[in-house]
This record gives structure tokens, sequence and C-alpha cells, in this order.
């Protein structure tokens, strides 16, 4: 009697998810101020500085200088993300598809705190007066005609100098990955002439070069073409107001065959409080 081979063959899938390639964790989220809150908005107050004079003579009155007091404001607004689960799905599948959802929905969270951060670095930035404040061309260094170099490197950190940055701020630099490459043909990078930390050199990570923390990111803002606008600053230099972390939900939905929805959600805002402790680095990206 004839065989049909096909009739006898088995199906075999893999019993643990494969998630494609995707940023988990956010990246920026730790170098911001996070202030919980159930506003709106959120009101990043701020005072400049005043200076001393000379007394010259005895019983002067007694000096009044008016305090600059500022602020700039975070509006809030609310993300979210969801899915369906047929029920006959569930019970043809060897892993549970919700709870693989969930976590896929949380990993775009993170991501999403990360573009929202980045938008934020150079955009309009409102103050309390209701003024949209444009970021000062006095913080921005190059112009999308070479990467990263040395020497934009250096131009980068005296702006946080000539505006009286304490230099023990801790700093980060978010960079594309362009631009790390081209860090990494750096002699001054990477010999050990130059760099004490020979570990992160041999693990392929960038060490701490000129005290700050190198970050690369996928995420950041490309003007044109072969262009990117990298960011180094402080955590002073933005403010993130979370309303809502995020947060799903997994329930049946009986209008839809009782189908199983996952959703999820987060309400925040950000703002550039300080433009004093931000540059932004204009490069090329090829």
């Amino acid at each position: 009697m004839a065989i049909s081979i096909e009739n006898v063959q088995i199906e075999t899938f893999e019993d643990n998810v494969r998630f494609l390639a995707q940023q988990k964790p956010s990246r920026l989220a730790s170098q911001c101020m996070i202030k919980q809150t159930n506003g709106a908005a959120h009101n990043w107050e701020r005072v400049g500085p005043t200076d001393f004079n000379e007394k010259t003579a005895a019983r002067t009155a007694t000096p009044e200088n008016d305090t600059p007091w500022s602020r700039r404001v975070s509006q809030a607004k609310t993300f979210d993300n969801g899915d369906t689960v047929e029920q006959e799905d569930i019970v043809q599948m060897l892993i549970d598809p919700l709870s693989t959802l969930t976590q896929n929905l949380a990993w775009g969270s993170n991501r999403n705190k990360d573009d929202i951060i980045i938008a934020a670095a150079t955009a309009d930035a409102l103050d309390g007066d209701g003024n949209l404040n444009a970021f000062p061309a006095t913080q921005e260094v190059g112009d999308y005609t070479t990467p990263i170099s040395l020497d934009l490197i250096n131009e980068m950190d005296m702006k946080f100098y000539e505006n009286d940055i304490d230099p023990d701020e801790p700093k980060c630099v978010v960079i594309s990955p362009f631009q790390r490459k081209t860090l990494l043909g750096l002699l001054e990078v990477t010999s050990g002439d130059f760099q004490g930390d020979s570990m992160a050199l041999r693990n392929g990570y960038l060490p701490n070069f000129l005290g700050y923390d190198w970050i690369v990111s996928t995420r950041l803002l490309a003007p044109l073409a072969d262009q990117v606008d990298c960011l180094a600053f402080t955590k002073k230099a933005i403010g993130m107001q979370l309303n809502r972390d995020i947060s799903t939900r997994v329930a049946e939905d009986p209008s839809q065959s009782f189908m199983w929805r996952v959703y999820g959600f987060q309400t925040l805002g950000a703002v550039r409080v300080e433009d004093e402790h931000i540059v932004r680095l204009k490069l090329a990206d090829a």
C-alpha cells in the first residue's frame, strides 16, 4: 500500500518566543530629572544667579537685588498600544501569547520614553508665561558636514565650562552607531596611552572618555538624510513628569467573540529645563 509521507510529518515549533531585535530598556530616563505627579502640567522652577558688590562705606543700606525666578513647564500626554488574541489561538500554541505581548508592550513603552526625552531636548520649551523658547544656537556645535571628532568633543566640553557647569556634574553623550564607529577609530579614544580602562576597550564599550557616559541610540533625530542630532547633557537639563508609568490590561472582549485584548498605556511629558546644561552636536552620519 502506498504511503503519503506528508501525512505523518510533524510540525515543530520553538517552545520559547523569539523576540525580534529591539531596544528593551530605556537608555535615557535615568539621565533626567523625574517627577511623579498627577497634574496635567508640571512647573520646573528655576532661579538665576545674583552677584556680590563691594561695600564702600559704613552704615550703607542693605542691598536688595531681585533674584531672577523663572520656570519651564512640561505637559503630560498619554501614549498607548495594544493587540488581540483569539481564544482558539491560545489553545493551539505552546506558549502563552498574552504574557509575551505584555512584555513586548513594556519594551515599547521604554523606547517611547527615550523618544519623548530626545524630542524635548531640542524642541521649543514652554515657560511659565506661556512663551515657547527655541533651542539656543549658542548651545550647538558642528554643521552636519563632518562626523564626531576630538575637536568637536573639545568644543562641546568647552560649552559646559563656559556655562559654569560644575565639573563634577554627571554628564552623558548620546550618539548614533555610526558616531560610535568613528570614535573607536580615534587613537585618543582607543589607545592605552590615553585610556586607563583597558577592559572596557577589550569588551567593545566606550570608556568614560573625558568624564562623559557615552550612550548609543538609534532613535536620535535626523534632520535630513545622513545627518544626526547627537546630544550631550547633564541630569539637570531635562525634566520628565511621570503621571502614570506603563500600565497593562489583559481582558476578554465580549463584543468580539470573547477574544483577549492586551492594552498598555503611559502618561508622561518632558521639557528642557536648563538650556545651559545641554549641547546639540550637529553631525554627518555617513
